[in-house]
């Protein structure tokens, strides 16, 4: 599992240049809010949601690994076929990618603790948050740094790199997909009338954050449908990696997570037919 870890960050570093952050420099509130949104609001969002729908405590934990994870590769490109701002969408996926080295492990302790029964579940696993969180940091930041190295000093190189490794990387996280529901398949069975109602929810609320911070910052169309994407599309395989390198999967929680791998991206694509269709509609002469 920490092998498959260390080998995703570092194929998701070889991915990420320089220009990526420009946006920064050139609009900083705008990325600073997205950033803000993605990152903390989600987050908070789903604490909301725990504390009003009281899921068990394994079940919450997944959903709180899963807003704890930066944005997921696949925002970019479903941002691009709803016509979005595609360098805005990359922007955020490459400084979410970054911060969650550090913030991802701190973040799935903090807004545990936040709710009584994931804090119990935690205690009675005797999951240490120092140990936790160093060892994680590590397999998180040396391979994203690493590669961001490789990227900038030797781009050809990083660039054949990427080709081999990325289909390794996707081919892996499936794998670890179909292993992990079929080791917990009685515990999806059980908890499929939880899991698949809050997983619904859960993403849904996500997509609406991204929509409404980006009302709030008072973005253009484009601008605010790359947001609504970055905050609904989670990486949620980095999340599951987590759950089954660090926490021996947890059932309920890696569950959840593998649910959230397939259902955000029915939902994406069918949120890029609806934009077009609004584009469509717009654009058609009357």
């Amino acid at each position: 599992m920490a092998v498959i870890l260390v080998g995703m960050m570092f194929t998701v570093a070889l991915g990420l240049r320089l220009s990526d952050f420009s946006n920064v420099r050139n609009a900083p509130i705008r990325v600073v809010g997205g950033v803000l949104t993605q990152l903390i609001g989600l987050p908070l969002l789903t604490l909301g949601l725990i504390l009003i729908l009281g899921p068990p405590a394994s079940i919450a934990l997944g959903m709180i690994v899963v807003a704890s994870c930066p944005g997921g590769n696949v925002s970019n490109l479903l941002t691009l076929f709803a016509r979005g701002h595609a360098a805005y969408s990359v922007s955020l996926t490459a400084i979410s990618s970054v911060v969650s080295a550090v913030l991802t492990p701190v973040s799935i302790f903090v807004w545990s603790s936040m709710y009584g029964p994931t804090a119990s579940l935690i205690d009675r696993l005797d999951i240490q948050p120092w140990p936790f969180i160093t060892q994680t940091v590590g397999l998180l930041a040396i391979p994203l740094v690493a590669g961001m190295l490789v990227a900038a000093h030797l781009p050809r190189i990083a660039e054949r790199l990427r080709k081999v490794l990325m289909p390794l990387a996707l081919f892996g996280l499936m794998v670890l997909i179909v292993v992990g529901a079929a080791t917990n398949w009685g515990i999806i069975l059980a908890t499929g009338t939880i899991i698949i109602p809050l997983v619904f929810i859960h993403n849904a609320a996500a997509f609406g954050l991204g929509s409404a911070a980006g009302r709030v910052l008072r973005m253009d169309v484009a601008h605010r449908r790359s947001l609504t994407f970055e905050v609904g599309i989670q990486n949620s395989g980095l999340g599951l990696l987590i759950l089954l390198s660090q926490f021996e999967g947890l059932g309920g929680a890696a569950a959840i997570t593998g649910m959230w791998s397939l259902w955000h991206l029915v939902a994406g694509v069918a949120l890029v037919g609806l934009f077009r269709a609004l584009d469509w509609r717009t654009l058609k002469p009357s």
